[in-house]
């Protein structure tokens, strides 16, 4: 450890210590706020970010919300440009690489993954997506699309359009994955309806749905699991 001049601020020789830490002990050993403020070193060089942090995970809750909440609201928090883009490319990245570790591997057997990467990618959208994850005969994710956008709570979604595209992608099965904004993902009657009509289309065609998971802000739900598929 090299020694601080005395006319150092105070934080440079706090941002030593966390760096150090990290990487002796690991990121296990820190608190999130601390995590947060080694990722903010860098984009806010002269300043001590640690009250910026606790600020941050006051105002969003947890890292993941920080890290995908809109560029807009970060600036208007305060952050400069590049601290607000770090923060975003950071959650890109994450998400980016366990899309990668999905891909081409067998989905059943780590049910929990997918989940994982659904609320991962939609739990913090303000409007609804309808998400398509395709998979090949041996249950193999092999595609993974946004299908439709909508509003703070309908997307429009046409049975003959998921069918069409899992088809161009020779897929054999797929799962259905949308979010409910307002936080609460149990299924209305219209996601009960328009599920129904996607696996009647999909039937003739020997296509499976094997789920429609359902993404609230802290909560998930399966039609499976609920006995509607």
């Amino acid at each position: 450890m090299q020694p601080l001049d005395s006319d150092s601020p105070h934080y440079v020789g706090h941002r030593q210590r966390l760096r150090e830490r990290l990487l002796q002990s690991g990121p296990d050993t820190m608190q999130d706020y601390e995590l947060l403020e080694i990722l903010l070193f860098a984009a806010i060089p002269r300043r001590d970010v640690k009250p910026l942090a606790k600020q941050l995970l006051h105002e969003f809750k947890d890292l993941w919300s920080i890290l995908h909440a809109p560029a807009e609201r970060l600036l208007g928090f305060g952050l400069s440009e590049s601290a607000s883009a770090a923060l975003c490319v950071t959650g890109a990245i994450a998400l980016r690489a366990q899309k990668k570790t999905l891909m081409g591997g067998a989905l059943l057997n780590n049910w929990q993954r997918i989940v994982d990467y659904c609320r991962m990618t939609m739990a913090h959208e303000k409007t609804e997506q309808f998400r398509l994850l395709f998979l090949d005969r041996k249950n193999r994710l092999i595609g993974d699309e946004v299908h439709q956008r909508g509003t703070i709570d309908h997307t429009p979604v046409y049975p003959r359009e998921v069918v069409k595209r899992a088809l161009n992608l020779g897929a054999g099965a797929l799962v259905l994955a949308h979010n409910h904004p307002s936080g609460d993902p149990t299924p209305s009657k219209e996601d009960i309806a328009m599920t129904r009509a996607i696996v009647e289309a999909c039937r003739p065609l020997g296509l499976v749905i094997h789920d429609h998971i359902v993404i609230g802000h802290d909560r998930v739900e399966s039609f499976r699991n609920l006995g509607l598929l």
